[in-house]
């Protein structure tokens, strides 16, 4: 019988892996933030290592800071706040875990948020109840309480329009993993929202000449304009001659290619290569694997599913995990 990696506490819900570290954090609906680590170097086995109650309510997301920032999390709680919590030692103390920023905000609640290195520095991509999203630069790598306000605007193509009254219940922020001096910061970001055109997925880039960030891309066909987006994921690009993205939505998850070359206009050509069908309900949550050849989902229907595109480009369902109970 196989035996679990690692045993959570009841009330969990939801985790996050720290690829680089081997770490695990999950988040309770009591607000407890937990971190597991390897029980020895060569084990596959996890245990608990830290348990700090962050917040009197239930976190609703956990999300590791990338490696080169040190061992910290950012949390999105029940009530809308975001909370970043850091590893820290003091004095030959043991391995604390200590509040450095909290991000609060009495009319708007975090739906999602993401992080990404530019060839500058540490960004943060937050999105908003109301629509808007918000990007964040750390101004010191080593003091991850001082960060700035970059930039706010909404989900829209038309960047003239504003929808003051928009209701988002979830956003899904995916950062391009690609790295490196030549590439312009960009992400992709979908609502599920009760404003047709906040809703579609647009990538969003930094237009370095003019210091602003603009929308490049749009994934999603005329008649899907206005369909709720229930999460995205940008695969990791190992040579290929454009990115891909996944996309779920209301009718199921598709696939697309986006050019990696502006147009004339400055937009980026995109193509919709799949629709995959399979889950019976929405899809809450995709991850591509660090090559970027098979994506994994799992949503309402408790399956996880790992779909891959065969030499033609045809993508088919490659295995369905069921829950053992």
């Amino acid at each position: 019988m196989d035996k679990p990696v690692a045993t959570l506490d009841n009330g969990t819900t939801c985790s996050s892996w720290n690829y680089s570290g081997q770490r695990l954090a999950t988040g309770s609906i009591d607000g407890t933030l937990s971190i597991f680590d390897p029980r020895d170097p060569a084990s596959t086995s996890f245990t608990c290592t830290y348990k700090v109650r962050v917040h009197e309510g239930a976190i609703l997301k956990v999300v590791w800071l990338p490696p080169d920032y040190g061992d910290a999390v950012a949390c999105i709680c029940a009530d809308g706040n975001l909370l970043l919590w850091e590893e820290i030692v003091e004095d030959a103390q043991p391995l604390q875990w200590k509040l450095c920023k909290s991000f609060k905000s009495s009319s708007t609640q975090v739906l999602d948020v993401q992080f990404g290195v530019s060839s500058t520095s540490l960004k943060m991509v937050a999105a908003y109840s109301d629509g808007h999203v918000k990007i964040y630069e750390l101004l010191d790598p080593l003091e991850l309480k001082n960060w700035q306000l970059q930039a706010e605007f909404q989900n829209v193509i038309d960047s003239v329009s504003t929808f003051a009254k928009a209701s988002c219940l979830s956003a899904s922020i995916y950062w391009n993993p690609q790295k490196g001096q030549n590439h312009e910061s960009s992400f992709v970001l979908g609502f599920n929202s009760n404003t047709s055109q906040l809703n579609s997925s647009k990538v969003w880039e930094f237009d370095q000449a003019h210091n602003r960030w603009l929308p490049v891309a749009e994934l999603a066909l005329p008649d899907d304009k206005g369909d709720q987006v229930y999460a995205v994921a940008w695969a990791p690009n190992i040579g290929r001659p454009y990115e891909m993205i996944a996309v779920s939505t209301q009718k199921g998850i598709s696939i697309w290619h986006v050019g990696i070359n502006p147009e004339l206009d400055g937009r980026l050509s995109v193509e919709k290569v799949a629709a995959l069908s399979g889950h019976g309900g929405e899809v809450w949550q995709m991850e591509w694997d660090m090559s970027g050849m098979t994506l994994a989902t799992t949503g309402s229907d408790g399956m996880v599913r790992l779909w891959q595109s065969n030499l033609n480009g045809v993508w088919h369902e490659q295995a369905a995990l069921e829950p053992t109970s």
